[in-house]
């Protein structure tokens, strides 16, 4: 039985309206969700107390709801006589509650005699198109709506907001009389996408309160929350809602996805993407249909995904169908092929991903938690260079901490400098690292001295060693012993962001041994290799600060923002004649510059000139 018009005229159209409810019969027809998935908007804007009139009321159980929850003094109207009449049969226990046929456009009720109007889906249906015919109706509709709304009275419109209906209402509503609110139902939407097959549109509410003229219209937004969003101009307003409904358009095509191989008309792939409702016991994954099952109704119906994903648990998963006439080599080909889809169908908030930000200095970024053969590792990735992972930090499984004992490989061999370099006899040991990142280096620099620290100290007596007994307070000694050896780091970033992401998501813990300064690690060079002689022989003199207290280390650990020099890190200032000079005076004896040399195409001249200081070093 199709009940679609044949036209968008028909939709305002009296006769097509009593042909469709003689067909459905009794059976509810609901616009744009019922009231379970309307209730968390309808409450805020009206209550028990209010007198209700709902314009184009259909069939709908909306008003029978509201009704058996206390809102007691409801009045229906609609121009079908069909469908009054098996409303007044259904409700005929609800005694209180009218339903009358009458004209919306031209209703016969008293002047302000309604605190709240209604409307769901009925705008909608009065309104298929913005003819001059069609907004002189809606100019009678609107202007019944203003005649019978009290002072303090709202006008509630549930609505899909098509450009020309948004443009209409904030022609007509947004002025000083009212203030005009823009809510969006996601519960709404999230029924329509259950009942269909993904596939759905952003539904809205509109709040439109009669006031005596303000000084100023009042036009807010909420598209996700509670919190609304004050706005300066209806213009804003507008792409906001745009906005939503392209990123809707979006989605919906994500539902169902063709890949295509160039040169060839039939998709290689359909990706089929299922989202589940509620907390998932696991956040996002890919399954790949074996090649030849894709008939099965396990995986080639809607309702036969949806069971695959609630068997699976996850929260959104993308069934990938493989399509005959295609050869694929091996599944691990498959999904190197399909790798870059499935990251750019992960849901925000979903799928590993733990934060994502902008940095006026890094553009934007994300922080992820990874499997990575079976363990899960926190990545700080910066979104202009996604082949370069800035950080990475391996999670411990029982209360997903940081584990400071792993680290990346390329940290690995830089601390390698740091462990032959290194001298016991020192009280205390300076290091610099230039670039914090997710400050994983500088932890797991600052716990391993302190276990090699305690090994060393403490277990590892060589068969000759004497037993050593020392008469001494034990307050002073545990003091002395703290004091000696200590390893005192500084990390230097450009980007005050960078500390938030590395003390927020990754742990860092900043103490009188770990000191972050947010400088230009350029800047940093420089007045540490030109500080002031006058100075440091007071500090020998007065300070017992060391002739060779100089920094010891260097690790640099920083990416290369400009791509054309073919060089990923570290950055191409940090190679020129005058900063490696600046390293060469900063470090004492025997101390290492280690610094990662990652080439992202070709070798640039100025790479071929740096061995001739590091010979220096």
């Amino acid at each position: 039985m199709n009940l679609l018009p044949r036209s968008h005229k028909e939709f305002s159209d009296k006769d097509y309206w009593n042909k469709f409810f003689k067909k459905r019969g009794n059976k509810a027809f609901e616009w744009y969700g019922e009231y379970l998935e309307l209730c968390s908007q309808l409450h805020k804007y009206i209550k028990q107390k209010d007198s209700i009139l709902i314009t184009g009321c259909g069939n709908s159980s909306l008003s029978a709801d509201l009704y058996d929850i206390g809102f007691q003094n409801i009045t229906n109207i609609d121009v079908s006589e069909v469908v009054i009449r098996q409303m007044t049969s259904i409700n005929i226990h609800r005694t209180s509650m009218k339903f009358l046929c009458m004209d919306a456009l031209n209703t016969t009720f008293e002047k302000e005699s309604f605190s709240v109007v209604l409307d769901k889906g009925t705008l909608d249906a009065l309104m298929p198109d913005d003819t001059e015919e069609t907004i002189a109706q809606i100019d009678k509709y609107f202007a019944e709506i203003k005649r019978v709304l009290r002072l303090g009275g709202r006008f509630v419109c549930i609505s899909l907001l098509q450009s020309h209906i948004l443009a209409k209402l904030v022609s007509t509503f947004c002025d000083k009389s009212w203030m005009f609110r823009v809510v969006r139902c996601h519960e709404a939407e999230q029924k329509n996408a259950e009942e269909g097959d993904g596939m759905t549109l952003p539904v809205f509410a509109v709040v439109a309160t009669k006031f005596k003229e303000m000084p100023q219209p009042i036009v807010e937004v909420c598209m996700a929350g509670d919190k609304m969003q004050r706005l300066q101009t209806a213009e804003e307003l507008m792409s906001h809602v745009k906005s939503a409904q392209d990123a809707a358009f979006v989605t919906n095509g994500l539902a169902r996805t063709n890949l295509m191989q160039p040169g060839v008309d039939s998709p290689r792939y359909t990706l089929y993407v299922v989202d589940q409702k509620g907390h998932a016991a696991n956040k996002y994954a890919v399954f790949i249909v074996p090649q030849g099952r894709e008939s099965e109704w396990l995986f080639g119906t809607p309702a036969g995904r949806k069971q695959l994903q609630e068997s699976a648990q996850f929260g959104r998963l993308v069934v990938v169908i493989l399509h005959r006439g295609h050869s694929f080599p091996s599944l691990d080909a498959v999904k190197e092929e399909l790798a870059h889809s499935a990251k750019m169908l992960i849901p925000s908030g979903f799928a590993g991903q733990v934060h994502a930000g902008r940095s006026a200095r890094s553009g934007a970024f994300v922080v992820e938690d990874v499997d990575v053969e079976g363990a899960t590792h926190r990545r700080l990735v910066f979104l202009d260079n996604q082949m370069l992972v800035q950080s990475e930090a391996k999670l411990r499984q029982v209360r997903c901490t940081v584990d400071f004992g792993h680290i990346s490989t390329y940290h690995s061999f830089m601390c390698v400098c740091a462990c032959i370099a290194r001298d016991a006899r020192r009280d205390v040991t300076r290091a610099a690292v230039l670039g914090l990142g997710g400050g994983g280096l500088c932890m797991f620099l600052r716990k391993c001295w302190a276990d090699v620290k305690i090994a060393r100290d403490h277990f590892e007596l060589k068969p000759d060693d004497n037993l050593h007994v020392e008469i001494k307070d034990g307050l002073d000694y545990l003091k002395d012993e703290a004091t000696k050896d200590r390893f005192q780091i500084t990390a230097v970033d450009i980007d005050p962001v960078m500390l938030e992401i590395a003390r927020d998501h990754f742990e860092l813990k900043p103490d009188d041994n770990l000191h972050v300064e947010i400088k230009d690690g350029l800047d940093y060079l420089k007045d540490e290799a030109t500080k002031d002689p006058v100075m440091l022989e007071i500090a020998r003199d007065h300070f017992e600060l060391k002739p060779d207290d100089n920094l010891h280390y260097l690790l640099r650990d920083m990416d290369n923002k400009d791509r054309t020099l073919g060089l990923s890190c570290p950055p191409a200032q940090f190679l020129q004649d005058d900063v490696l000079c600046h390293v060469t005076t900063l470090l004492c004896d025997n101390g290492p510059d280690a610094r990662p040399l990652v080439p992202s195409g070709t070798v640039p001249a100025r790479r071929r000139a740096v061995p001739r200081h590091d010979a220096a070093l």
